[in-house]
């Protein structure tokens, strides 16, 4: 066997630490996959998945695991109880505080056999790469929430300056029961004018239940210097909906893998989002939406806005299976190109095995459009205002369709500072 890249080596030396600090069957379970480990091989241009991707970040620096933090939580749930009061904390990685939240919270190291049966079963159906195996090998903090009620939790995960040069991995499942509606808000956010290279794996599962309503806000708003590999996996049974929309802003690398199965007939999927990129950022969605079942629907639109040397990758899937008849599936992809020296990489994928379908997929790659810069020059508007006008008229739209008004509110102000801030 050829010798181990040191990215990977350092991998399965972390994971080694953590064996006995957790239960048996997480360190089982991570044992597992640090010896799928030796089998990888570091990702180059001819991995599918990573083809985009410049990853020399993870070779720059050894990112080692994080300690245990205990930072005061105080003016964080000042800062965050506009967005929800009932509030769970993640600072560096690690589950803090669960301040204002009723709903029972399970640690995943404490899942009684039933959970931890499930959780295996939906970690084992994530799609398989290094990035996987990683976070599986590292994976030492998280949660279970039971929501079974009309309930809204905010999830904060907070990384202050501790974290530079530091990694963490950590998974949340949520499971709403039947007939039940939940909001939840997962929210990624560094210390103020804390400029962090940190290294984040976190995976979220969501299990909805019959005839449930989930509505889900990603938002990640880390450092620009931040590396995230993330994983959403929604899975939606009979007559179950879910509306989920997802905000990513640059940094070293953010890379985010979506995946919604339909399980059984009637579901509903809404999936839209927003990503923005500048300087030598990196921005990487991949979305597979999986139509097992007939009479299902899903929606899905994503925009991009790319400047100055930064690179964005968009690869949006939809698969139709045999008998998933009366299957309706949309996707839309635009990008907005704001400098010639940025880069946008789309793929729209549309497989179908049914014959009793409506579907439709499309991409768009543009740059500013001069008549509209003409224009709102031409009524006295200075050019750089305008040019911020027509970057936020892109994406506002999917703002302003926003179910919680407080999210829509929260994100206006940091978008506009994003745009000054291009100029």
């Amino acid at each position: 066997m050829s010798e181990l890249h040191p990215f990977i080596a350092n991998s399965i030396k972390q994971s080694g630490s953590l064996v006995n600090e957790q239960s048996p069957w997480l360190s089982q379970f991570r044992k597992v996959s640090a010896e799928q480990l030796l089998n990888c091989d570091f990702p180059n241009r001819k991995h599918e998945h990573f083809k985009y991707n410049n990853l020399t970040a993870l070779t720059k620096h050894t990112f080692e695991l994080i300690d245990s933090n205990t930072l005061s939580k105080t003016a964080l749930f000042e800062t965050f109880n506009e967005l929800n009061p009932a509030t769970l904390v993640f600072i560096d990685g690690q589950l803090q505080s669960t301040e204002g939240c009723s709903i029972t919270v399970t640690p995943i190291a404490d899942l009684n056999d039933s959970q931890k049966q499930t959780a295996l079963d939906l970690l084992r159906q994530d799609r398989k790469n290094l990035v996987t195996e990683v976070r599986n090998s590292l994976l030492s903090s998280g949660f279970w929430l039971e929501l079974t009620g009309d309930e809204m939790v905010h999830v904060v995960h907070y990384f202050t300056e501790a974290h530079q040069f530091k990694s963490s991995a950590n998974l949340c499942l949520f499971n709403l029961a039947s007939n039940q509606k939940a909001t939840i808000i997962e929210h990624f956010v560094t210390e103020e004018k804390q400029s962090v290279q940190s290294l984040q794996y976190q995976s979220s599962l969501f299990s909805i239940g019959n005839n449930a309503e989930l509505t889900h806000y990603r938002l990640q708003l880390e450092s620009d210097q931040a590396i995230h590999f993330g994983s959403v996996k929604f899975h939606l049974n009979r007559d179950s909906r879910c509306e989920s929309f997802h905000i990513g802003l640059g940094g070293e690398l953010k890379k985010i893998d979506i995946d919604a199965i339909h399980n059984d007939s009637g579901s509903h999927l809404s999936l839209n989002g927003i990503y923005l990129a500048k300087g030598h950022q990196q921005i990487d969605y991949h979305t597979n939406v999986e139509h097992t079942a007939p009479h299902c629907t899903s929606s899905e639109v994503f925009r991009g806005i790319v400047d100055e040397k930064a690179k964005a990758v968009f690869n949006g899937r939809i698969h139709i299976h045999k008998y998933a008849q009366k299957t309706l599936a949309e996707l839309s992809n635009k990008n907005l190109l704001l400098s010639t020296g940025c880069e946008i990489n789309t793929k729209p994928e549309l497989e179908i095995y049914a014959d009793d379908v409506r579907c439709a997929h499309g991409a768009t790659v543009s740059q500013m459009d001069k008549k509209a810069l003409f224009y709102l020059q031409s009524r006295g508007i200075e050019k750089s205002k305008a040019e911020r006008m027509i970057s936020f008229g892109f994406i506002n739209e999917l703002i302003e369709q926003l179910k919680h008004q407080p999210v829509s509110e929260y994100l206006k102000p940091v978008l506009g500072q994003l745009f000054e801030r291009t100029q």
